[in-house]
């Protein structure tokens, strides 16, 4: 059995291995998925000298704890966090040696939700269609880590680049979410459509990595008939039966049946992906560019 390898001793609540994702099929049905945190997860590859398409783990509010069979360097980026290396204080956001057979242990997210971590020569799993990256509604790639979980590691990087600072966005205090409204914005009420764009809505504590649910004022329908189901795209806001706007993240349906309201722009979604249920979170009307 390959050395360069990492035990998972604690999964957390959920950690899933991700990379770039898997574009372009969604005509076969299958989302792009991928790291949520794009930035963040390109961000701590390039901290231990990966390419930016390196497979990274992503982890959920409680992050997790690793066991490499090797030494190994890592980072840590992201949701800020606390890390230890058998039980001593680490830096996040920087590279860090982990010696074989110490344990690695990426604690529970101080602010925002997702953390990443990246490893020398990145997690070498099978790849489907292209991409490491588990995807939660497919079923694609591997399944999400579990305790006992063996990951095989690539090849051993060449020492990554010294840094002094990488800085990383803060997750947000207040999520502001630029959409351009669309293709069915006409499907709602004038007052709807105002509602949506000028009112207050907080994250929901329902949301996962196929779409971030909200909480706020429902949007009411001024036709009531049945859509015939259309393609999705990332950052599409559909609105459900409950009138609360879903916004459609990584792993989200290629289809879908009920009316989206507006596509939020992709620059804003990494932040999306950061912020914790009861962020307030206000959608703002742009014109498309």
């Amino acid at each position: 059995m390959t050395d360069r390898a990492l035990a998972v001793v604690r999964a957390g609540a959920l950690t899933t291995v991700q990379d770039r994702g898997r574009p372009g099929h969604a005509h076969l049905g299958v989302p792009r998925s991928g790291a949520l945190d794009a930035p963040a997860a390109a961000l701590v590859n390039r901290l231990v000298g990966n390419h930016p398409g390196a497979a990274v783990l992503e982890t959920t509010l409680t992050g997790c704890a690793l066991r490499p069979r090797c030494e190994v360097t890592v980072a840590v980026g992201g949701a800020p966090c606390p890390v230890t290396v058998d039980g001593r204080p680490v830096a996040w956001g920087a590279p860090v040696r982990v010696p074989a057979g110490a344990l690695l242990d990426v604690g529970t997210a101080t602010s925002g939700v997702r953390a990443y971590v990246a490893v020398g020569g990145g997690v070498a799993v099978e790849r489907v269609l292209g991409s490491r990256s588990t995807d939660l509604l497919s079923g694609l790639g591997p399944p999400p880590l579990s305790d006992g979980a063996v990951l095989p590691l690539g090849c051993r990087v060449p020492s990554p680049a010294r840094v002094d600072v990488a800085p990383q966005p803060a997750p947000p205090a207040e999520l502001v979410l630029r959409v351009t409204l669309g293709p069915r914005d006409d499907w709602f009420t004038r007052r709807a459509v105002r509602d949506f764009t000028t009112r207050a809505y907080r994250v929901s504590s329902a949301g996962n990595r196929i779409g971030l649910r909200t909480e706020g004022p429902a949007l009411e329908r001024a036709l009531t008939g049945e859509l015939a189901s259309e393609g999705m795209v990332l950052g599409a806001v559909q609105v459900p039966p409950d009138g609360r706007p879903v916004v459609f993240l990584a792993d989200h349906p290629t289809t879908g049946g009920y009316p989206v309201i507006g596509v939020v722009r992709a620059a804003d979604l990494p932040a999306a992906a950061q912020a914790a249920p009861g962020t307030p979170l206000r959608f703002v009307a742009v014109r498309h560019r």
